[in-house]
C-alpha cells in the first residue's frame, strides 16, 4: 500500500525490531531503489533523521526510535544503497560497495524529500553513527539544514596502523586501475559467515543481550546482513575522510559522543574535529565501545536523555 506521497510500501521486520514502523520504497534521483522508514506516532518536538553506519539497517534502531518517541521526537531513517533492503549494486550482494561516497548524499536527499512529502514535523535533527557520521558531516558542509546534530563514534577517519594505512591506500588505489576494486578489503570479514564469527569477540557493546538481539535480527533475516567492504569502498572512504578532515567545521550546534574503548573508527580524527568545532559539546564516555546506543536499557536511556536534551536546546 502506498503512503500519502504515493511511495509503495516496503517490508519492515517488526518482530525483530521490537515494534512496528512505516516502510516505503523511494527512488534516489539516479533511479536507485531505497527503503525509507519512519516510526509512527506524535512528534511534538520534531523529527530525528537517523543516519546509520556501514552494515546497518532500519530494524537495528527500533529501540532507539522507541526511546526518542518517549521523549517527544519522531524518527526516520533509510537503508543506504548497498545495504539493508535497499538496492545492492555489487555482483556479490553481501559485499559492502558504493561507486562514490557522493552517492550517499543522493540517498540522503531522497530521504529528506520523502520526509517533507510525508509531513513529518520539523524541526529536523540529525543522529549519525559511524559511517553515517561521515555522510552527515559532508551534508552539513554542503549546507543541508539541521536544527541540531549529534554524532556517535563518527567515521571521520578509518582506524588503521600507520603501516597498514599506507598499504591500504596503495592497494585500494591500484585495484581501481587494474579493474580489481570489486574484491573484498583484506583483513576484513569476506562473507556473512566470517562476519558472524568475527562478531563473537563483541568489541562493539558491553551488553550481551543487546549484542545478541542485533545478531538475531540478521540470523532471522539474512538479507539484511553485509560482509566486508570492497576495495573500491575502502578507497572511497579514505578519500572522503581525508577531504573532510581538511575542511572547517560547519555552523551547527553539535554533540559528539565517543567511547574510550573505540576500535572501529579513528578517535584521533574525532578529537581533532571537535577541537575545531566552536559550537559543540564533546563527551568521551568511560568504558564506551563503538555501539554507544546498543546497550542495556539503563545505559541506553541515559545516553538518549543526553541526546534529547541537546536536541531540545
Amino acid at each position: 500500500m502506498a503512503d500519502g506521497t504515493g511511495a509503495p510500501a516496503a517490508p519492515f521486520f517488526a518482530e525483530v525490531a521490537d515494534g512496528p514502523a512505516c516502510a516505503h520504497w523511494i527512488s534516489a534521483r539516479d533511479g536507485v531503489r531505497l527503503r525509507a522508514v519512519h516510526w509512527p506516532g506524535p512528534a511534538p518536538r520534531g523529527t530525528v533523521l537517523i543516519l546509520t553506519g556501514r552494515t546497518e539497517y532500519a530494524e537495528k534502531y527500533g529501540r532507539v526510535a522507541t526511546e526518542l518517541a518517549a521523549r517527544g521526537f519522531g524518527c526516520a531513517t533509510l537503508d543506504w544503497r548497498g545495504q539493508g533492503l535497499s538496492a545492492r549494486g555489487h555482483r556479490d550482494a553481501a559485499r559492502g560497495h558504493v561507486d562514490s561516497f557522493a552517492e550517499y548524499q543522493t540517498d540522503l536527499d531522497a530521504l529528506r524529500e520523502h520526509i517533507a512529502a510525508s509531513d513529518l514535523p520539523g524541526p529536523y535533527f540529525m543522529l549519525a553513527h559511524s559511517m553515517g557520521g561521515c555522510i552527515g558531516l559532508r551534508a552539513l558542509t554542503r549546507g543541508v539544514p539541521f536544527a541540531r546534530v549529534c554524532f556517535t563514534a563518527p567515521m571521520w577517519g578509518v582506524l588503521m596502523r600507520p603501516t597498514l594505512r599506507f598499504a591500504a591506500w596503495g592497494l585500494s588505489s591500484a585495484s581501481r586501475l587494474v579493474g580489481l576494486s570489486h574484491l573484498p578489503s583484506p583483513g576484513r570479514s569476506a562473507t556473512l559467515e566470517d562476519a558472524a564469527e568475527a562478531a563473537e569477540a563483541n568489541m562493539l557493546t558491553r551488553d550481551q543481550e543487546s549484542f545478541d538481539w542485533v545478531r538475531a535480527q540478521v540470523t532471522a533475516h539474512p538479507e539484511l546482513g553485509l560482509a566486508a567492504p570492497s576495495l573500491h569502498w575502502l578507497n572511497e572512504a579514505l578519500r572522503e575522510t581525508r577531504a573532510l578532515a581538511r575542511l572547517p567545521s560547519p555552523d551547527a550546534p553539535c554533540l559528539t559522543l565517543l567511547g574510550d574503548e573505540e576500535w572501529v573508527v579513528d578517535s584521533a580524527r574525532i578529537h581533532d574535529r571537535m577541537a575545531r568545532w566552536p559550537d559543540a559539546d564533546f563527551e568521551v564516555i568511560k568504558g564506551g565501545r563503538h555501539e554507544l546506543l546498543i546497550e542495556d536499557a539503563a545505559t541506553r536511556g541515559a545516553r538518549i536523555d543526553r541526546i534529547a536534551a541537546h536536541f531540545a536546546g
